[in-house]
């Protein structure tokens, strides 16, 4: 068999999980009939325990013999793009998130300068692009490898990356409303269709994911990953939404929308706070995950720092003429303060799962690009959004100043990320057998 057809039935099988150091006696039983090469090269990775096989090893058979293929050698055998389209997996959506946030990020900042809109207009652009380039890219997949739709959406690991999609969504509507939208009653009612649209969706995947999960997984505290989140995550970002387009709707419009965002908001960050307690005892129980997938701690980041955002741009949406008992007290100004210190509360939250995260990957840099690097940006964009309204609420300019210094570090995680992003797809760092997301290797 030509080895470029060997390589492409490359099988990915997980091996027992490695968590930390503290499972050192387990992770030596396990490789210890491997070469002292094999076990150097895994204890660099901090344990990582994937495995690539020959229908299940780490071996090719050829037509002459065996050879061995270690997917993590540079000089491992190169795959055509048919190949590597197995391999492009739904996490590939954290990208236009990324994007797409930074686009309102520039938006909001309370520091502008010339052309800085300009560039935030090119970032939304740029990112109907990305988003439009990706969806072309999965549908090729599906009809080069049939049958790979329905093996991403169940795969253990690579299905919940599926809302990426929606969330990607989220981003370009808001994106759409702050950088495209005319003052006119057919634009707003386009983007209420569109948000209407959504939270319908959004509400599908995070009951139907959650409901085929706990009857088809069966998964360990000990595997927990922020990734468990996700699922709810869409609906959550209907509150965003709901905050960016309600004060530019009707007054009767625009309760709606903000009722319906904070019912969607409440129960995205309730279920984030249930995966919270699964999270913290499996840190507690198992300890941080091996250093490849720490940057995914920051997803941690993100149900806070949206909810916080979310509550102070309803309230900021809500007409000032607001009376719900009808008793000729206007609630609006009432709802606005409840608002600002719920949210001061979840920002501080954000605050502490954003220092846990740091600590963690700093600790133990992870080495091979993963998509998941993308969780250093996406929920970190929406801690900063967070901040800055925060920031106007109270007229806080020092806090403001420190928003402008938090915004040119996200850009320049951005601009690593990407860049690392686009060297892993030319070196085959991913889309490649066992790099990516449709293998178990935590």
């Amino acid at each position: 068999m030509p080895l470029s057809r060997a390589v492409s039935h490359f099988q990915v099988e997980p091996a027992p999980p490695i968590f930390n150091n503290n499972n050192n006696k387990e992770q030596q039983n396990w490789m210890g009939s491997n070469s002292a090469l094999e076990e150097g090269r895994r204890t660099s990775l901090g344990g990582l325990p994937t495995q690539v096989n020959s229908s299940a090893s780490s071996m090719i058979d050829e037509k002459d013999g065996h050879g061995h293929i270690d997917i993590f050698d540079p000089k491992r055998p190169k795959l055509n793009l048919r190949e590597r389209m197995h391999h492009f997996t739904w996490a590939w959506f954290t990208l236009p998130m990324s994007t797409g946030g930074l686009s309102l990020l520039v938006f909001a900042q309370p520091h502008k300068f010339p052309g800085l809109l300009g560039f935030g207009l090119f970032l939304y652009i740029l990112n109907i692009i990305i988003f439009t380039t990706i969806c072309s890219g999965m549908i090729a997949r599906f009809f080069l490898h049939p049958g790979d739709f329905r093996k991403s959406v169940q795969h253990p690991r690579e299905g919940f990356f599926f809302p990426t999609f929606f969330l990607s969504i989220a981003t370009l509507i808001t994106s759409t409303e702050r950088y495209a939208v005319p003052d006119d009653s057919v634009s707003a009612w386009g983007i209420k269709t569109a948000f209407w649209a959504y939270v319908a969706l959004s509400l599908l995947v995070a009951v139907g994911q959650y409901s085929y999960v706990f009857a088809a997984h069966n998964f360990e505290l000990k595997t927990m990953m922020p990734t468990w989140i996700l699922p709810i995550f869409p609906i959550m970002l209907s509150g965003t939404i709901a905050s960016v387009i309600a004060e530019r709707q009707p007054h009767n419009e625009a309760i709606s929308i903000v009722i319906a965002g904070t019912t969607c908001q409440g129960l995205g960050m309730l279920v984030a706070m249930m995966m919270y307690s699964h999270m913290v005892g499996r840190l507690m129980a198992a300890g941080l995950p091996n250093r490849e997938h720490r940057p995914g701690l920051f997803m941690n980041v993100g149900p806070p720092s949206f909810t916080a955002l979310a509550l102070i741009g309803m309230a900021k949406g809500i007409p000032d003429s607001f009376d719900a008992e009808a008793d000729g007290t206007l609630d609006a100004p009432m709802i606005r303060t409840l608002a600002i210190i719920m949210a001061i509360f979840l920002w501080a939250l954000a605050l502490w799962w954003f220092g846990i995260a740091l600590i963690a990957v700093l600790s133990s840099r992870p080495e091979y690009f993963h998509l998941g690097w993308w969780a250093m940006v996406f929920p970190n964009t929406g801690f900063i959004l967070a901040t800055v309204s925060i920031g106007n609420v109270l007229q806080n300019e020092a806090v403001l100043w420190v928003v402008s210094g938090m915004s040119i570090c996200l850009f320049l995680t951005y601009c690593f990320v990407f860049y690392s992003h686009v060297r892993a797809v030319i070196t085959q760092d991913i889309m490649y057998p066992g790099r990516d997301e449709d293998v178990n290797d935590h």
